[in-house]
């Protein structure tokens, strides 16, 4: 059955709710919102505020598959998703869930992007031409072969989208699409669906936490609040919105109207600014007298580590010392040995030669139990590490574990991601929830040395600061923290340290500032627009005061 819809809307909705089952209220409220075809269109939103229940409702997987109850009507090019399932859907809306990994259905690449066309019935000419010309669009012809299960978590993200793209849905829907990017591939893969968009019109729809990659593109924002939508130019949502990157901080304490939406914009309205800053202001450095906590000491240090998988080289000969008091950022492409080297550092990875050594000790001969208290691992997939029916469940276990008092554990949960219910079971978390869940979890240990692997997937603005708040205090007590990330605005407000991998191995090694500010691709926002060594807001205004 088709309705008739209103020429050139894509998605239509009428005063949808979504209920789930035991929930105490609604997730969506009354919402009514309009699509047009060719528009980017921008989610935003605290996490945990509805984006993905509102993705989701757009090809039908919410209610169908969700379960819960879905009042008011979702129509996508005229088919109403009450009465036809996401399958009845698929030659329409792609999507890209946030968890690439879940919704693979093949071994390797090539497949992977072929699957879908062959569910359609294309014909295989058609087939292997649009995987050709994916695998360019995406920069991953070198990954053709590749089993997904051994790509890195940016990789599986690529491949995800180009899976869907070969498909030509006329609607795409992208959930955290650029969250396990490097920011040259996120710029990569945005720059391809921006091409989708302008030459083939079709529609993208992107919940993103990381505003900062994607504002510039979009042609309008979609800011969810409590189950509820506003929808507007991007210049006039973000003027109140609670979710909103650097540049616009920066434009919302300088007074700059319209509000940038883009470095580009930042720039322009920042002259008098940079013109105010000393020409020869020079770079800050990390402070290391007085710092509670720092230690010219490692708490744990690699000689000669080298992993290896099958005939590839993921970390070759690195040699890192990791000081107490002290947050080093782990950074480089997607694929570098990264994540190889966090788990061969925690011990439980696989190391081809080289030593480890934390308090006297090599972390894989510990007890588990023991490990856990002296080096502790938040992995990229952070629901590994769930095991339990409750989330309540999850935080008692952790709090009895490390000999905490009850509700340890909940209130570093509280700090980083609060408002997360008890009852709720980790899988029906989002995202940024789930992860904010492992990490109290793992906080609540308070190991010696912290290894984070992309630690803000998921992760809102604000609760990006409070855990950056929880880190540090941390480090002041004297524990040691590195973490992988592929998050340059993160980076630039929590770590002392940025170490830079490519092909295995470290090519930068030095404070914060002088690394991001080398590279236009690990600068921050703030850095772009004023440069000479300030990296964020709060340096703008340590800087410069009160400019009202």
């Amino acid at each position: 059955m088709t309705d008739a819809m209103q020429p050139g809307i894509a998605i239509e909705l009428a005063g949808v709710s979504v209920t789930y089952a035991g929930a105490t209220g609604p997730v969506l409220k009354d919402v009514d919102l309009s699509i047009e075809e060719g528009e980017l269109v921008l989610v935003v939103g605290r996490t945990g505020s509805g984006k993905s229940t509102l993705l989701g409702a757009l090809n039908g997987l919410v209610p169908h598959f969700t379960g819960g109850e879905l009042s008011g009507s979702v129509r996508v090019h005229g088919r109403n998703t009450r009465d036809h399932r996401p399958r009845d859907l698929a030659d329409l809306v792609g999507v890209v869930g946030q968890d690439p990994l879940a919704g693979f259905v093949t071994d390797t690449v090539e497949e992977e992007l072929a699957y879908g066309m062959e569910q359609l019935g294309l014909a295989p000419a058609v087939m292997r031409k649009r995987v050709e010309e994916t695998l360019d669009l995406l920069g991953i012809a070198d990954l053709r072969n590749a089993p997904l299960t051994e790509l890195s978590g940016g990789q599986q993200q690529r491949v995800a989208i180009g899976a869907v793209l070969a498909a030509h849905p006329r609607i795409l829907v992208l959930d955290e699409p650029t969250s396990a990017l490097d920011p040259t591939g996120a710029e990569e893969v945005l720059a391809a669906i921006t091409r989708l968009v302008h030459d083939l019109a079709i529609t993208v729809v992107i919940a993103e936490h990381r505003v900062e990659r994607v504002l510039a593109y979009a042609d309008r924002v979609v800011h969810v609040v409590d189950g509820r939508v506003e929808s507007g130019l991007p210049a006039e949502v973000m003027v109140s919105s609670t979710i909103a990157p650097p540049v616009v901080e920066l434009g919302r304490w300088a007074g700059w109207s319209p509000l940038p939406m883009s470095v580009r914009d930042g720039w322009r309205a920042a002259a008098p600014l940079r013109a105010q800053l000393v020409e020869d202001a020079v770079l800050p450095s990390v402070v290391e007298e007085g710092r509670p906590g720092l230690s010219r000491n490692p708490l744990l240090t690699a000689r000669k580590l080298s992993v290896r998988h099958g005939d590839l080289v993921a970390v070759r000969e690195v040699g890192l010392a990791v000081r107490a008091g002290e947050i080093t950022a782990l950074m480089g492409r997607n694929g570098s040995g990264k994540s190889s080297l966090l788990w061969a550092l925690q011990g439980s990875g696989t190391r081809a030669t080289g030593t480890v050594e934390i308090g006297g000790a090599d972390p894989r001969d510990l007890a588990p139990a023991v490990r856990r208290t002296r080096i502790g691992l938040v992995p990229q997939t952070p629901s590994d590490l769930l095991y339990l029916p409750t989330v309540a469940a999850e935080c008692a276990q952790a709090d009895r574990e490390s000999g905490l008092e009850p509700g340890s554990c909940r209130q570093l949960l509280d700090r980083i991601v609060p408002d997360v219910a008890d009852d709720l079971h980790p899988r029906d978390l989002s995202e940024g929830q789930r992860l904010g869940l492992v990490l109290a979890i793992q906080l609540t240990a308070d190991p010696e040395v912290l290894l984070l692997d992309e630690p803000t997937r998921g992760l809102d603005y604000q609760a990006k600061s409070a855990l950056s708040a929880v880190l540090r205090e941390l480090t002041d007590r004297g524990r040691a923290i590195l973490l992988s990330t592929h998050d340059v605005e993160f980076v630039a407000e929590a770590s002392d340290r940025v170490l830079v991998m490519a092909a295995g191995e470290f090519v930068a090694d030095g404070p914060t500032a002088e690394v991001l500010t080398a590279s236009p691709a690990f600068a921050p926002q703030v850095a772009k627009v004023l440069g000479h060594g300030l990296l964020t807001v709060a340096d703008a205004v340590a800087r410069f005061g009160d400019l009202r």
